[in-house]
C-alpha cells in the first residue's frame, strides 16, 4: 500500500499542467518527496525556482481522484506504470538532466534494452532513405540492440518495421499516450512493437498529441539509447532535435549520408560536418558502440563483449566460449564444447552471421 500511496502522489504531482521534469526535480530536492511537495503551502512553494502564485496553487490544488482515474485505467488496460522510484526504471534514462517522473508502459522493458540504439528521420522520407532504415535498424536488432524511434511516418515507422523484421525488439516513443496512438494509422504498427518490446510515454494514456510534446519526446528517445542513428533530415527537421538532445546528453549521433542534391539529407549532410559518425553499415555504429556495450550493466550475465551475445541460446553461448582471441582450430572447439562436429558447423555459421567470430580457413575460427 505504501508503494502505491507513494506511486499515486508522483502521479498527482507529474499531472500538474506546468510541473514539468525539471520543475518537478526543484521541488523533490526542496521538500523531499512528492508527498511533501503536493502538502506545502504554496507561500513554501513559490520559493522554488520556477513556481509562481498561480502554478502554486495548481500544485496545492492537485486532485487525487484523477491520479487513481489514471492508475485504474492504466490496470485496465495492462499499462505498466514506471515510477523513477523503481528499481527498473531505465537506467540510462537516469542519467538526463530532466527524466520523466512516470513512464507509461504498453508492452514490456527488458534488461537488454539498456543496449539500444535510436534510429530517426523525416517524416517526408525518400525511397533511399526507407531502405537504409529498414537495413540499419534490421542489422542492428540482428545483432541484439533494442532499436528506439517515435513511431511517426517515415524513417521512424521504417526502423521500427526493420527491427521487427530482423527478429529484434523495438521500443516507440510517444508525444501521445499509449492508448491514444498518433498517427492512426500505425495503429497495427504500434500493436506489434508492444508485442516485441514497448509502447512508451511520459503523458497519460488517453492524451493527444499535443505539438510541443514532439520536441520533448524526442529528448527520451536520445535518452533510452546508447546512440541515435539519423537517416534523413531536412535542415529543420524534429530528427535534428533528437540527434541534438543526444549531443547534450552524452550520446553517440551517427548520420547516413545522402545524394549532395536531396534536400531530405541536408541536415545528416551539417551534422556529419559537425563531427557525426558517417554511417554506411551497421558495423560503423557496433564498431563505435562497442566499449559502451561492454560497459553496459550484465543483470547477474558474464560481461558481454558484443551485443550479440545477448541473442544466443546455450548451445551458441557453449561454441562462442571454446573459441579464444587467437587463432583456434575447429577440432579444439569441437573438443572444448564437447557437441558433434555437424552441430559446431552449424553453430559456427549462426555466430559468423551475427558478426561474433570469422573463419581463417576451413579448419581454424577466431572471435572478433
Amino acid at each position: 500500500m505504501a508503494d502505491r500511496d507513494e506511486l499515486v502522489d508522483t502521479l498527482r504531482l507529474s499531472l500538474v499542467s506546468g510541473v514539468g521534469p525539471r520543475i518537478r526535480k526543484s521541488l523533490i530536492e526542496r521538500f523531499g518527496s512528492a508527498r511533501a511537495a503536493l502538502a506545502a503551502a504554496p507561500s513554501a512553494l513559490r520559493e522554488v525556482q520556477g513556481v509562481g502564485g498561480k502554478l502554486s496553487r495548481k500544485i496545492a490544488d492537485a486532485d487525487q481522484l484523477e491520479a487513481e482515474a489514471v492508475l485504474a485505467l492504466c490496470e485496465a488496460h495492462q499499462i505498466d506504470v514506471l515510477s523513477d522510484a523503481r528499481p527498473d526504471y531505465p537506467r540510462v534514462l537516469r542519467e538526463i538532466y530532466d527524466p520523466p517522473a512516470v513512464l507509461f508502459v504498453r508492452g514490456g522493458l527488458q534488461a537488454s534494452d539498456a543496449l539500444s540504439v535510436g534510429v530517426v528521420g523525416t517524416r517526408h522520407a525518400t525511397q533511399y532513405g526507407l531502405r537504409q532504415a529498414e537495413r540499419l535498424a534490421g542489422g542492428l536488432a540482428r545483432a541484439g540492440l533494442t532499436v528506439v524511434s517515435g513511431l511517426a511516418r517515415g524513417i521512424d515507422a521504417a526502423a521500427h518495421r526493420g527491427a521487427l523484421a530482423g527478429g529484434g525488439r523495438t521500443l516507440a516513443v510517444l508525444a501521445s499516450g499509449v492508448l491514444n496512438i498518433y498517427p492512426p494509422e500505425h495503429a497495427q504498427l504500434a500493436a506489434e512493437v508492444a508485442a516485441h518490446g514497448a509502447l512508451l510515454s511520459e503523458a497519460p494514456p488517453n492524451s493527444e498529441p499535443l505539438p510541443g510534446a514532439f520536441p520533448q519526446r524526442n529528448r527520451l528517445i536520445s535518452g533510452l539509447s546508447l546512440g541515435v542513428v539519423v537517416v534523413e533530415a531536412a535542415e529543420r527537421s524534429g530528427a535534428l532535435i533528437t540527434a541534438r538532445h543526444a549531443m547534450e546528453q552524452g550520446r553517440e549521433v551517427f548520420a547516413v549520408p545522402g545524394n549532395v542534391d536531396s534536400r531530405a539529407s541536408r541536415g545528416c549532410h551539417q551534422l556529419i560536418r559537425d563531427g557525426a559518425r558517417l554511417v554506411e553499415s551497421v558495423d560503423d555504429v557496433l564498431e563505435e558502440l562497442g566499449p559502451l556495450v561492454e560497459a553496459a550493466p550484465g543483470d547477474g550475465r558474464p560481461p558481454v563483449h558484443h551485443p550479440a551475445e545477448l541473442l544466443l541460446n546455450e548451445i551458441e553461448q557453449q561454441v562462442l566460449a571454446a573459441i579464444g582471441s587467437q587463432t583456434t582450430s575447429i577440432d579444439q572447439v569441437v573438443a572444448q564444447s564437447q557437441l558433434p562436429i555437424s552441430q559446431v558447423l552449424a553453430t559456427l555459421s549462426v555466430l559468423e552471421m551475427r558478426r561474433l567470430v570469422r573463419r581463417l580457413s576451413g579448419a581454424t575460427v577466431i572471435r572478433i
